[in-house]
């Protein structure tokens, strides 16, 4: 173990990871949403695309802990299973299609989907019914396999519940379980299927500590009258990410 910690500490841009990371944490304590569109560009340009789904899962499964109980409160449990059964169909099928992509390939998805995903969700787009059963788990499955292939499990739901007419309150702590689950899944599935690197998941958990610490800063600061105006900086914040994590920086 001191071994995967002394090369997990000397990984290649290990200064960016932790930063992107800690601006992603107080993202996500405040919204319940984006740190892994803040986190992915950053480590895809830095690590393998399998390096980097492992790097987020494992950065991001001791952050949001201390949040755990408030959102299970706050939210809707039962959605949130009807959101992860969704996910459990199409996540093999992602995991698939993430063995076989090209790093450079894998970069240029992960930027733009984030950027088209993005532009959607500030367009203001709205459900002018309720949320359904098949919507949700339509969404969960499209977040499924956006999480086995780019790593990224937020934006579809997002999108989803962006456009509902529920309280924001509940919004942030059904994202905040939805994306807690996921991160076990796939970290389980990871493992059973061989493709965990530990190395990478030691650096994650590393980097999560800086990450819990922001989760909990950001969740101070969450006030729903307010959250507009964070709305708008984490927005600018995870376009700024994803400039940055496209491949024609490189070289």
């Amino acid at each position: 173990m001191p071994d995967a910690w002394a090369m997990a500490l000397g990984a290649d841009g290990l200064i960016w990871l932790i930063l992107a990371v800690f601006v992603a944490g107080l993202v996500r304590g405040f919204a319940g949403f984006g740190s892994a569109m803040i986190i992915m560009p950053v480590a895809s340009s830095v690590l393998t695309p399998v390096e980097a789904i492992i790097f987020v899962i494992c950065a991001e499964l001791i952050s949001p802990l201390p949040n755990a109980p408030s959102a299970w409160r706050e939210g809707a449990p039962r959605e949130v299973v009807v959101l992860i059964s969704g996910a459990l169909l199409a996540l093999p099928i992602g995991i698939w299609a993430l063995s076989a992509m090209d790093q450079t390939l894998f970069g240029w998805v992960v930027s733009v989907s984030v950027i088209i995903l993005l532009a959607l969700t500030i367009s203001g787009w709205r459900l002018k019914s309720g949320l359904t059963r098949p919507l949700t788990v339509g969404a969960g499955a499209l977040g499924g396999f956006m999480t086995g292939f780019a790593g990224l499990p937020g934006p579809p739901v997002i999108m989803l519940y962006m456009a509902s007419k529920l309280p924001v309150s509940v919004i942030r702590a059904n994202f905040l379980l939805y994306l807690l689950a996921l991160d076990l899944i796939m970290f389980t599935l990871l493992w059973m299927l061989g493709m965990m690197n530990w190395t990478i998941a030691v650096l994650g958990l590393l980097v999560g500590g800086p990450g819990l610490l922001a989760n909990m800063m950001g969740a101070r600061l969450f006030d729903p009258s307010k959250s507009a105006v964070f709305r708008k900086v984490a927005y600018l914040v995870i376009a700024a990410s994803a400039i940055v994590g496209l491949p024609v920086w490189k070289g």
